[in-house]
């Protein structure tokens, strides 16, 4: 193991590390590696031999796999299984505290990336975790933090997040204008004029690449958002105006639709 990223102890055991490469042939079951990162900072693709729960306590990431884009506020998680190329950039400061678990347990968490929900105790399991060195005690108290860990994410809700993202150059330059301004998604007709097709061979693309209807891709952008939004704590008739619905009522609607709950009650539940 690499010396020159640990922390101040001498003792190897009691260090810790803000590389995760010092993480990567630590004979644990689960490690949490701790760092904070700045607004903008950019961690290029990557893979990791174990799987990757990309969680930060504080502050919002955005992360792309091959599966699509996913915004991560504190109360939201990325699985990672072993292997998944992935990214992320920081929205504004992140405080991270990323779970790294050994590719067999990692298994009952799931072969596929999915946001999960991060309940109050999963949180606190992962902190008190994040408070042990590197190479912590197994015994005891720490065994039970790992196997409830592992408990917590296998009932762990999943939360319909995922934007999928296109390849075709045509498709990027589309969903690039409408991520960065949902509220104005224009036409399916607008779109082909602007990128030199059809709207017929767009609406192929968009099935094709991304598994939605182009009216579905734009809700599941503008639902993203508005789950971002509506942790900032924005106001509920602020969001629907923001992101183009023509009412409170009818955003509220299409998030009681998706989500199975009204945005009040989304905030309510821890």
């Amino acid at each position: 193991m690499k010396n020159s990223k640990l922390g101040n102890d001498v003792s190897l055991g009691s260090s810790r590390s803000f590389d995760y490469q010092d993480y990567r042939d630590v004979q644990r079951p689960m490690t949490v590696l701790v760092r904070d990162q700045q607004a903008g900072e950019y961690n290029p693709p990557h893979t990791h031999r174990h799987g990757q729960l990309l969680y930060a306590i504080s502050g919002v990431m955005r992360a792309e796999t091959p599966q699509g884009l996913w915004i991560l506020p504190p109360r939201r998680a990325l699985w990672v299984p072993p292997g998944i190329v992935h990214d992320q950039v920081m929205l504004g400061p992140v405080q991270m505290r990323s779970v790294y678990i050994e590719p067999q347990p990692a298994a009952g968490v799931g072969n596929s990336c999915r946001v999960l929900e991060v309940s109050g105790m999963l949180r606190e399991l992962i902190l008190a975790l994040a408070d042990q060195p590197i190479e912590y005690v197994q015994e005891g108290r720490n065994e039970h933090i790992v196997a409830l860990i592992l408990s917590e994410l296998e009932a762990s809700r999943t939360l319909p997040l995922q934007i999928p993202w296109p390849t075709d150059r045509r498709l990027l330059e589309v969903c690039n204008t409408i991520l960065s301004n949902p509220k104005h998604p224009r036409s399916i007709e607008f779109w082909a004029d602007q990128v030199g097709a059809s709207s017929r061979t767009l609406i192929r693309l968009f099935i094709k690449e991304t598994g939605l209807t182009f009216r579905h891709w734009v809700q599941q952008v503008r639902l993203v958002s508005a789950i971002d939004r509506l942790e900032k704590r924005q106001a509920v008739g602020a969001i629907a105006c923001d992101l183009g619905y023509t009412s409170q009522s009818a955003f509220s609607a299409m998030f009681r639709r998706v989500m199975g709950e009204s945005p009040r009650e989304y905030l309510l539940r821890e």
